[in-house]
């Protein structure tokens, strides 16, 4: 296949590739600054659909909305995130959340449902908002700082990891603390994945190891075995995630090139 890109490569680093919900639409963001989506035909022909330019704002993560009608953007070194919207073709900044005291907005994660955009803040703030308005629902607290989230496939739970290696699993409704439990060998909590059937976590850590849970012992136990620990990445494990059919498990590191398994 052709580079999906090929008629806009970015001037820096991509930090998101995601394909659009229900569109053969890809969308790249990165350091240049923009947010560039391409229609993804065939083998010989990708064409750029637009490219939006945010000024002075390094892209540290982008995501489209569940609806496919939104996308989310925040930077590098910035209190605000932009909402661009599609349908309207319309850039939308949102200076400031009331309520949210962070001098950094970068990563965040949204449900599942359309529902919710969670934003992970410093000293283990986690920031719940309302997709629908981007205002403040509810604010959680875990030990230690929060480096990971993921949304459960209902979006009824969160799984926030946190630096020490502890995961900490939220309920949504009442926004409490049902149990936390200690990542085996982890010395710092990098990436989180929960499939999408609800039958496994993905733990991945600073040493390169990903520990590979059933949900069942994650709720139940403090200090649960992994049915499997992936072993193969050298580099710091930065991104875990699913396929569609929890058949298979792709396992990156940003540290070094080429640094992708499959299992």
């Amino acid at each position: 296949c052709l580079p999906a890109n090929q008629e806009r490569f970015a001037n820096g680093k991509l930090v998101t590739v995601q394909f659009h919900p229900s569109a053969q639409v890809v969308m790249t963001a990165g350091h240049d600054r923009s947010v560039s989506l391409f229609q993804v035909k065939n083998l010989s022909l990708n064409s750029k659909i637009q490219s939006i330019y945010l000024e002075s704002f390094p892209i540290y993560k982008a995501h489209f909305s569940v609806d496919g009608e939104q996308v989310i953007a925040t930077g590098t070194h910035h209190s605000m995130f932009f909402v661009y919207d599609m349908i309207a073709g319309s850039i939308i900044p949102i200076p400031k959340v009331r309520g949210v005291e962070e001098k950094f907005l970068r990563n965040f994660e949204l449900s599942p449902d359309g529902s919710f955009m969670l934003l992970i803040g410093t000293s283990g703030y986690l920031h719940l908002l309302s997709m629908k308005t981007k205002e403040l629902i509810s604010t959680m607290k875990v030990n230690g700082r929060c480096t990971a989230s993921a949304f459960t496939p209902d979006s009824s739970k969160i799984y926030n990891y946190s630096k020490e290696g502890e995961v900490f699993i939220w309920d949504m409704r009442s926004r409490k603390c049902l149990h936390k439990f200690e990542d085996e060998g982890s010395l710092e909590g990098k990436c989180i994945a929960v499939s999408k059937n609800n039958q496994y976590v993905a733990c991945g850590s600073s040493s390169g190891v990903v520990n590979l849970y059933t949900t069942d012992a994650c709720l139940k136990e403090n200090h649960p075995k992994p049915v499997k620990a992936i072993m193969n990445l050298v580099t710091s494990a930065t991104c875990v995630t699913f396929n569609p059919t929890t058949e298979i498990l792709a396992v990156a590191s940003r540290d070094t090139d080429e640094a992708v398994k499959l299992v």
